[in-house]
């Protein structure tokens, strides 16, 4: 009897209809996401593949930090827990496995966005522009 091993593999590449220049994409820095506070099919989808079992966070997700938790949860400008300012953008998918409750994830902290194509959109007037915080030129 011979045994022939198989291997396949998947890659995945992030949409990034929402990147509006390369501007900033050398300089992102790492946080951690809080799932819990995301909304399923609006900032991140399951996984369908049997071979990749990993949930994702989509990229250009607009984030915020949780001020009593140092996590960051999707931008909501009602928000009263430190996500009503705009931290910046998740650079890129981030998966994560059915039972993860926080994610690491690269956070673009300056750029440039196209607002119309942000997963679950923004309104770039609700965004409070900061000297010291993210620096994101919507366009």
């Amino acid at each position: 009897m011979t045994l022939q091993p198989i291997t396949s593999s998947r890659s995945y590449t992030a949409d990034r209809a929402w990147l509006g220049s390369l501007h900033g994409t050398d300089q992102t820095e790492t946080i951690t996401l809080d799932i819990s506070k995301f909304t399923k099919d609006t900032h991140w989808v399951a996984s369908t593949d049997p071979h990749q079992p990993y949930s994702r966070v989509l990229s250009g997700v607009p984030v915020g930090k949780i001020g009593a938790s140092g996590l960051y949860g999707p931008y909501d400008e009602a928000a009263v827990d430190g996500r009503q300012e705009l931290a910046g953008v998740t650079f890129a998918e981030a998966l994560f496995a059915p039972t993860a409750t926080r994610v690491p994830a690269p956070l673009l902290w300056h750029g440039v966005v196209k607002a119309s194509a942000v997963p679950g959109g923004i309104d770039p007037s609700t965004v409070t522009p900061s000297s010291t915080g993210a620096q994101i030129r919507f366009v």
